[in-house]
């Protein structure tokens, strides 16, 4: 019987079957975890005293501060910004204490570098719903038949989920988990490594008048199988 916190994972995996074109369903599920965070920092939680206790210490990430401000809420990020600047206007002076010389701010704006609200959210949630596609594909045979028929799965999610694997689950079970998801794997590796020979002898003369067959955004595709098709944190 599905549960509440499966739902979402059998979602994404759903997707990726009846329209191949999303590619990788982890992708497809930290997209959706994404959005969901960036709603609703800009929404419900954003007034929150205990949210915003936690976006004044952490702050964001420049690629989640600029999807924030594609939503086009520049009051909701004003507020937000508001109070937490405020605070780093009181933490980033350099009041001597310790020795001064700019070691306060210093400490302080490293911690910022390395923190997001939303990245850490993201997160929590997403390396939950991993756990989660192991404990299916363990108890759901249904759910093991979504993950053979997968498209792929991109390269990080990849790494990931066998990583996860190969600490949680039995040595029959990783068997079998490791050799359908090989399987998924060297199916998309030997299609994609074509239309990419193909996308490359377009550009040869002698194959002018040749169709482009699936090559057209072959490019494309494997950026996106090599290196994921979620935003990044380029800190």
């Amino acid at each position: 019987m599905e549960q509440i916190y499966t739902i979402p994972v059998n979602e994404a995996f759903e997707a990726a079957l009846d329209h191949p074109e999303c590619g990788c369903p982890l992708c497809t599920l930290f997209r959706k975890l994404e959005n969901n965070e960036l709603d609703l920092i800009l929404g419900a939680s954003m007034m929150e005293p205990d949210v915003r206790i936690q976006t004044n210490k952490e702050g964001f990430c420049k690629t989640h501060y600029d999807l924030m401000f594609t939503r086009k809420n520049r009051l909701g990020m004003a507020l937000t910004m508001e109070s937490h600047l405020q605070l780093l206007q009181k933490e980033l002076k350099d009041d001597g204490l310790g020795g001064g010389y700019g070691r306060k701010p210093v400490k302080r704006i490293a911690e910022l570098e390395a923190s997001c609200y939303v990245c850490r959210r993201i997160e929590y949630h997403f390396s939950r719903m991993l756990l989660t596609a192991l404990e299916l594909w363990n108890t759901d045979e249904a759910f093991r038949a979504k993950v053979k028929k997968q498209p792929y799965f991109c390269l990080p999610h990849y790494r990931r989920l066998m990583a996860l694997a190969q600490e949680k689950m039995s040595k029959k079970q990783l068997h079998d988990f490791a050799s359908a998801l090989s399987s998924v794997q060297d199916a998309y590796l030997a299609a994609l490594n074509e239309d990419i020979s193909w996308f490359c002898k377009k550009f040869d003369y002698r194959y002018d008048a040749e169709p482009w067959y699936n090559s057209r955004d072959a490019v494309e595709r494997a950026i996106k199988f090599l290196s994921s098709d979620i935003h990044r944190n380029e800190k």
